[in-house]
């Protein structure tokens, strides 16, 4: 693939499977799919390509949107309701600042992650100013903190950090010491900007940052998309058809009891648990993004693989913390990639982050459903 254009129902699609491997993170695919509307409706285009096609000194930056869901708008905290709002989206500040602050224009983008709004944060980026979309990023899911991927495994500093907020106010960060200085600031300044902040770091030359990406996720995010859009057009077991398709494995179906979730330090946290006609139940809990599974009190499932949800009255996935009481859902396990699978990966994003002292296990090779 040297280079395509995406339709819009290729975008469609691509959002609905990033949400799925969001894991209940990633943000809302119907923010993902306004950014995307612009886009159309200004006439931009979304151009997808192969990170072996990039050129070695084109520079790629990664965007995204950092926070959690806030207990009030800015217009209801006294806080924030005095200060003016940007006319400018914060994401295209924050990339014409980043460009400012380089001298030079970007290549092109890399997601930081997939969900149903960050991915489209990164896509948008790319198509308002011409730019082009690598075919991979450095998560294969989305997670919660920005040292939560394969550029930190990799040992790649974040370098230079720009962020902007919804107040038109941008913040340049030079010479990030790493990916967990870079979370510190950022989601500080995040909490300050009723938890939403946009940032982008990692802008360095594709020859730098090709060895730590994850190769073709967007591929298979349009795979998972178009998967489910058949399956809901045919009428097909849509948490099969996900399993079949993701490589991985159904862990429990049943109605949602109950949930619960707070706003702590600039993350969404909580709970919720199912229950089925058999007297089981499973109980997910989630910061930002779903860490671990419980069924029947047991440890059953934990990051780094995806713990998926779907709804399967609606025929999308489930986002944290908007979980419907009552509504029947199914889980789905999917495989972690490969690089959060080793000591290192593990150690910086396997059950002990969870809060587990359970030893990580892969539940999906078993097979079960």
């Amino acid at each position: 693939m040297a280079q395509r254009r995406l339709s819009e129902q290729d975008l469609d699609d691509i959002l609905l499977g990033a949400a799925v491997l969001g894991t209940g993170g990633g943000g809302e695919i119907a923010e993902g799919k306004a950014r995307i509307t612009e886009a159309l409706a200004a006439g931009k285009s979304f151009v997808l390509v192969d990170p072996e096609d990039v050129p070695d000194d084109a520079v790629i930056c990664t965007p995204y949107m950092l926070g959690a869901l806030s207990d009030v708008s800015p217009d209801q905290d006294p806080a924030y309701a005095r200060l003016p709002r940007a006319t400018r989206n914060p994401l295209l500040l924050a990339y014409d600042r980043f460009q400012e602050h380089l001298g030079r224009k970007f290549h092109g983008v890399v997601a930081c992650e997939l969900g149903g709004s960050n991915t489209a944060a990164a896509f948008y980026c790319a198509a308002m100013n011409g730019h082009v979309i690598v075919d991979g990023d450095p998560s294969g899911r989305a997670v919660p903190e920005i040292q939560h991927t394969t550029y930190n495994l990799a040992g790649l500093a974040p370098g230079d950090l720009v962020l902007a907020n919804a107040f038109g106010e941008r913040f340049v960060f030079e010479n990030v010491h790493d990916d967990h200085r870079a979370e510190d600031i950022a989601r500080a300044l995040a909490i300050a900007s009723c938890n939403d902040i946009a940032a982008i770091d990692h802008a360095l030359p594709m020859g730098t940052l090709r060895h730590a990406l994850i190769g073709g996720t967007i591929s298979k995010s349009l795979e998972l998309g178009r998967a489910m859009r058949g399956s809901r057009n045919d009428g097909t077991d849509l948490a099969e058809v996900i399993a079949d398709t993701g490589s991985g494995t159904v862990v429990f179906r049943g109605s949602v009891t109950d949930c619960a979730s707070r706003t702590d330090t600039g993350f969404t946290v909580g709970e919720f648990t199912l229950a089925n006609d058999r007297g089981e139940t499973y109980r997910i809990a989630f910061k930002n993004e779903n860490m671990c599974g419980f069924l029947n009190y047991a440890v059953s499932a934990t990051i780094p693989d995806l713990i998926c949800v779907l709804d399967l009255e609606r025929h999308e996935p489930v986002t944290n913390p908007n979980v419907r009481i009552g509504a029947q859902v199914a889980v789905v396990v999917l495989p972690a990639p490969d690089a959060f699978l080793t000591p290192e990966g593990l150690a910086l994003f396997g059950p002990a982050y969870a809060g587990l002292s359970h030893e990580y296990q892969p539940f999906w090779r078993e097979g079960r459903s």
